[in-house]
């Protein structure tokens, strides 16, 4: 899928916010780098350089999956351009990555999957329906396309005398039914998500940015390079393999 990348200055006045701008850069250039389409949505300028936040999407094929891995706070070392004693000083910038979901969901329905049964309505609406079997029961063997787990929805409809309004009326109901389930999981992912960002506004930093010793570090990994000028110009995908790597073998275990 493809993503929305949020980018907010932390606490540090002009450093920290021109250290926002800094990673809204470097991740422009990773995107124009791999043939993704960005688009700045927000941006709120800093007060007197850098920006407070952005908002960019980016589109094209796995973007979200590469660039989840950036999700948590982004800290800096340098020696500040804007402290007139020129010390060191630390800054952070926190960046929250997730999926762009298409609102539209396509229910797809296998035929063979379906299995009709026939019978006499009962209850009111005079001889006919008594006598007729416009009565219809669907059966359709659900498989959950995410959990491979599989149930019977059984659906039954006597709305009308008319059967085949009634297959219609039921064929109706089990679109809504798995429409629901897809709805259900999608939100349940967006839980997830926002679960994770109540986490990363609370923890540490992922990865260090140290200009002075020429070190970018990213802490849940320890991969590290010293290549801090191409790491600033978007190429981060060292650093987005390495957590995948780790990523994938947590999820395996």
């Amino acid at each position: 899928m493809s993503c929305v990348l949020k980018i907010n200055s932390g606490a540090g006045g002009t450093e920290s916010q021109d250290w926002a701008s800094m990673l809204m850069r470097m991740y422009l250039r990773y995107a124009e780098t791999n043939g993704y389409k960005a688009t700045i949505s927000t941006l709120q300028e800093g007060d007197e350089a850098g920006i407070k936040t952005c908002t960019i999407q980016i589109e094209g094929d796995y973007s979200y999956g590469y660039l989840k891995g950036e999700n948590g706070v982004h800290r800096l070392v340098r020696v500040s351009p804007y402290n007139a004693q020129g010390k060191r000083m630390t800054s952070f910038a926190s960046v929250f990555v997730t999926p762009l979901v298409d609102d539209s969901i396509e229910v797809n329905i296998e035929q063979a999957r379906i299995s009709w049964d026939t019978f006499r309505s009962g209850g009111a609406g005079g001889q006919n329906v008594n006598k007729v079997e416009s009565g219809v029961r669907l059966r359709y063997q659900f498989k959950d396309p995410y959990t491979g787990e599989e149930e019977e929805i059984l659906i039954e409809n006597t709305e009308t005398r008319d059967q085949p309004k009634n297959k219609e009326n039921a064929m109706r109901q089990l679109r809504s039914i798995l429409y629901d389930k897809e709805l259900q999981h999608r939100m349940a992912e967006q839980a997830k998500v926002e679960a994770g960002k109540k986490k990363i506004e609370w923890g540490s930093q992922i990865r260090s940015y140290v200009f002075d010793d020429r070190r970018v570090k990213d802490h849940r990994t320890n991969y590290q390079t010293s290549d801090v000028n191409g790491v600033m110009d978007g190429k981060i995908e060292d650093f987005i393999k390495a957590y995948l790597m780790e990523f994938s073998s947590e999820e395996q275990n």
